[in-house]
């Protein structure tokens, strides 16, 4: 009974320091905890400051990692320009190697088809010019000896006299500017009230009739496009934009051509050709090399017409 009596009278005792120790643990616990939220609120201040010095203090090093960075971009820069060059070169000389490519298979495959047509010739025993002549009809016959007259015609490049030039110079503009079939068809078939007929590549002919709205404008270009000596009505042609732009253009090429023509003049550095041949010019420089102190007063009275 005692011990229970005791028992009874302790254990409050006891109960009252375990709250108190619990009072302290968490007390401890707060305060802990309000120190560790005040380090971290002072740690980025302090870190900052931290960082601001070593910046202020390694200024020059950021400095010189920023040039070692612009360096390198630098590199990069001329690295990628010049692989950039290099395959534009490449890619250049491949399409220059394809252009050729194509060539020299073109020419492999007419020279193919030229020994197989010789092949089949040769065992029917027939001639195989004649045989290729069998594809051609008598319009290209006739084109082409007209072609090689005109070559033969203009294969004579000496100078005759100025109405000769005149009129080469003027054959070689008109096969440069062409004329304007299709305004001409559609001119005549405006006059005459007839149809317009219009060739494609591929060989067909579309036609069309050209609207006339009275005969009066029909025999206005009837006598427009058909004019005489009699006719009052000249130079009223007014020719297109296009029409326009292609003189201009040949103007500007004939006058860069002439700009930058030059005529090769042999023996220009050497002054007048005193000489007929190749021995005779050197005999003559030796000559001249002696000779010159004494009669280059003579030649030059002789040349001003006041020699004696």
């Amino acid at each position: 009974m005692d011990s229970m009596t005791t028992d009874k009278t302790e254990s409050p005792a006891r109960n009252a320091d375990i709250v108190e120790a619990a009072l302290d643990t968490t007390k401890d616990r707060s305060l802990d905890q309000a120190e560790d939220s005040s380090e971290e609120t002072t740690t980025p201040e302090t870190e900052g400051n931290g960082e601001g010095e070593e910046s202020g203090e390694g200024r020059k090093v950021s400095m010189k990692d920023r040039e070692a960075k612009l360096a390198l971009l630098r590199k990069r820069f001329h690295d990628s320009s010049k692989a950039n060059r290099q395959s534009l070169i490449e890619e250049s000389a491949k399409a220059k190697l394809n252009a050729r490519e194509l060539a020299r298979l073109e020419r492999q495959r007419a020279l193919a088809d030229m020994l197989r047509l010789k092949a089949d010739a040769e065992e029917r025993g027939e001639d195989v010019e004649r045989f290729r002549n069998w594809e051609y009809t008598i319009e290209d016959n006739e084109n082409w000896e007209k072609k090689l007259k005109r070559k033969k015609r203009r294969a004579d490049f000496e100078f005759h006299d100025a109405s000769h030039a005149t009129r080469r110079k003027y054959k070689r503009d008109l096969d440069l500017l062409e004329p304007d079939l299709e305004a001409y068809k559609r001119q005549k078939a405006l006059a005459t009230g007839g149809i317009l007929n219009s060739f494609d590549a591929s060989g067909s002919t579309n036609s069309s009739l050209v609207p006339t709205s009275s005969s009066v404008e029909q025999k206005i270009a009837h006598d427009n496009f058909y004019r005489d000596s009699s006719t009052l009505i000249y130079a009223d042609d007014k020719p297109s934009e296009d029409a326009i732009d292609r003189v201009v253009s040949k103007i500007n090429k004939d006058i860069d051509k002439r700009g930058k023509f030059s005529r090769q003049r042999l023996n220009e550095p050497e002054g007048d050709v005193t000489y007929i041949n190749e021995p005779n010019r050197v005999f003559n420089k030796k000559i001249s090399r002696f000779y010159d102190k004494y009669t280059a007063d003579i030649r030059a009275s002789f040349e001003r017409g006041t020699a004696l």
